[in-house]
């Protein structure tokens, strides 16, 4: 793995290359409600456990990008704690075999009993969408994560995968659950 993937924040031109580009779908936000049409769509939840203790910490590893660490994604970016119009690049797989994957942050959630954020594909990402990911603190006291997102192929090896990127995209989403 190259040297810089080390490295927790973005910096110099990467930095203000990644800051530049625009998203690479129009249907921005989108994950909050009814996603669009001609989209691959996904949902997952999970039960997290129970308390306030319990969404504090949920909420303290999503925000701080520890989820895809733990999941095994490597992340560079621009803030170590997520915030709206944050940029980073998640890598997945090892040395050449990896997978580079630029993205925004859309929007953030930040309630007394749900928080979380959602980003948007950036050029060079392999699909083009938007995921969420939003931990709730329920009225009976149980701490759910849900993952949302939609997607579809931006790059030819994507579109050439097929279903092994799906295989692939709905075995991060339980690594990302269970990271939390």
């Amino acid at each position: 793995m190259p040297e810089h993937w080390n490295d927790a924040v973005l910096k110099g031109r990467e930095l203000e290359d990644l800051q530049h580009r625009l998203l690479t779908y129009p249907e921005v936000g989108r994950t909050r409600g009814a996603g669009p049409g001609g989209y691959h769509h996904l949902q997952r939840t999970l039960v997290l456990g129970a308390g306030r203790e319990r969404f504090e910490q949920a909420a303290s590893t999503l925000l701080a990008w520890e989820m895809h660490r733990r999941a095994g994604v490597s992340v560079r970016a621009s803030s170590p704690l997520v915030d709206e119009g944050a940029v980073a690049v998640l890598r997945l797989g090892w040395r050449a075999l990896g997978v580079e994957a630029p993205v925004r942050v859309v929007y953030v959630v930040d309630e007394d009993r749900r928080r979380g954020f959602a980003y948007g594909t950036l050029p060079g990402h392999p699909e083009s969408g938007e995921e969420s990911f939003v931990v709730e603190h329920l009225e009976d006291d149980t701490v759910r994560f849900a993952i949302t997102a939609f997607s579809r192929p931006a790059t030819l090896l994507a579109k050439l995968g097929g279903p092994v990127g799906r295989l692939v995209q709905s075995r991060v989403t339980n690594r990302y659950l269970h990271a939390v």
